[in-house]
């Protein structure tokens, strides 16, 4: 195999400033996000498996359902009912390649929704055995003035509650071997001013994750998570950004670009399969070269 440049695997992206409406649509992206629909191919590492993943119709949550079944798993993917055009695409992508895809809509920030939402993916996958908390929230704002109360909650409810509600419904059943992944963020370490908000939340599963970890490790169930740098997703364009930041998105890092939701999926694909079976309690920094501690 030839060497690839990680540098030039993809192009630096330079945005043009938009606002997509909502929390924004694969579909509506200006340049198109690389989803691995052509470019992920997989070995066979989670043949079998039955994964539940949120946020799963988009960005990083897309292409980590994408990888999953090319690895051999079915999926349920959860998202927002306006997300349906997102979620079908991905449903047909992983249908082609001969895995069940399962969609299933609605709001992480309703309680209920998230207890109906794993129960529904057992019966649709009787059983479950992998969950990637990925459904996320960000608003850029210049001020903490300007962080509204109805933002700070909706923020903290699906970045962070969602993840507690979603694992305490999925626990019964899951069995040794199963896996829970959480998205966090490059960003819980080095919060930007703008991000106040969003950055306690994913400093936040940082913590939940290893102390999950260590409460579940004796049942054979491991808990990780990952933390993206800059990636080029729907969170960004609609709202995720202010509209004059997005030409020179990712643009900072040491590769100097942004990353892709595909070159995320092979962390996902790692921390669910058997290969990582000491790994507990860590996450993954997928950053294009931001450090980390």
């Amino acid at each position: 195999m030839t060497l690839q440049d990680p540098v030039k695997r993809y192009p630096a992206i330079t945005p043009p400033e938009q606002s997509l409406p909502g929390t924004g649509l694969d579909a509506e992206m200006t340049p198109k996000a690389d989803l691995g629909e052509e470019s992920y191919r997989g070995t066979g590492r989670l043949t079998g498996r039955k994964a539940l993943i949120t946020g799963g119709d988009s960005g990083i949550g897309a292409a980590t359902a994408i990888a999953f079944a090319r690895e051999g798993a079915d999926v349920v993917i959860s998202y927002l009912p306006e997300e349906e055009k997102d979620a079908q695409h991905v449903k047909e992508v992983i249908e082609a390649d001969g895995r069940k895809a399962v969609t299933i809509p609605g709001d992480l920030r309703d309680k209920q929704f998230a207890k109906d939402l794993v129960a529904k993916a057992v019966e649709e996958l009787d059983g479950l055995d992998i969950l990637v908390n990925n459904g996320g929230k960000q608003v850029a704002q210049e001020s903490i003035e300007d962080i509204t109360d109805e933002q700070l909650e909706a923020t903290f409810d699906v970045n962070i509650l969602a993840q507690f509600r979603l694992v305490k419904a999925a626990l019964p059943h899951l069995k040794p071997g199963a896996t829970i992944i959480n998205t966090t963020s490059v960003v819980s370490y080095m919060p930007p001013e703008k991000l106040v908000d969003y950055a306690a939340t994913k400093a936040a599963i940082n913590t939940f994750t290893k102390g999950l970890a260590q409460q579940l490790a004796p049942k054979g169930i491991r808990v990780n998570a990952v933390a993206p740098g800059p990636i080029w997703t729907p969170l960004q364009p609609s709202g995720g950004q202010q509209p004059e930041d997005l030409p020179e998105f990712g643009q900072s890092t040491p590769l100097g670009r942004a990353g892709q939701p595909t070159e995320l999926a092979p962390a996902y694909v790692f921390l669910a399969s058997p290969e990582s079976s000491y790994v507990v309690g860590a996450t993954i920094a997928v950053t294009g070269g931001m450090p980390t501690p």
